[in-house]
């Protein structure tokens, strides 16, 4: 497999938009392996996430110890998709320059999935328990209020799915 031709998605969207759903179809319709920050937070940092500051301090780590590994993984062909949420300009910048330094190309998909409709979706998450991490409103909001909406100009093809 070429690397221009090599996929490695990343995905991005309010919480309970569908990212993690739409990670795995991604990765069954290309043959790639998903990386899920969520699964690999609650794994490692369970105990220590208690907000927002755990999150970011937690996901730090994480970046650190994972981002060899997915460049490695992407420049020996193995398609790749990221459910790290790519809801920052920072958090996208990491992303991409994994991509950059295995010289792969990049599509972001982007869940445009209302505010409301995710939280109505969230609360029926909460209530399953099948889900690493269990929202409060609160932090719900926190989490939304630092969306930042995605511009193909950071460096990536950008596919827009609506409804997740």
């Amino acid at each position: 497999m070429s690397k221009s031709s090599l996929k490695y998605h990343l995905v991005c969207g309010y919480a309970a938009s569908g990212k993690s759903t739409l990670a795995k179809q991604l990765a069954q319709a290309h043959g790639a392996v998903v990386l899920s920050e969520d699964q690999l937070l609650a794994a490692l940092y369970a105990d220590e996430l208690q907000g927002l500051s755990d999150y970011l301090r937690s996901t730090r780590r994480l970046r650190a110890a994972i981002g060899p590994h997915v460049v490695a993984l992407l420049q020996a062909g193995q398609a790749v998709v990221m459910d790290f949420a790519a809801n920052t300009v920072e958090a996208r910048r990491w992303l991409i320059g994994l991509a950059r330094q295995a010289e792969v190309p990049v599509t972001l998909h982007h869940l445009t999935v209302s505010k409301q409709l995710c939280w109505q979706r969230a609360l029926a998450r909460n209530q399953t328990g099948q889900h690493e991490f269990q929202l409060s409103q609160a932090q719900f909001e926190q989490l939304a209020a630092h969306f930042e909406p995605p511009d193909a100009a950071e460096g990536f093809a950008l596919v827009r799915h609506q409804n997740g």
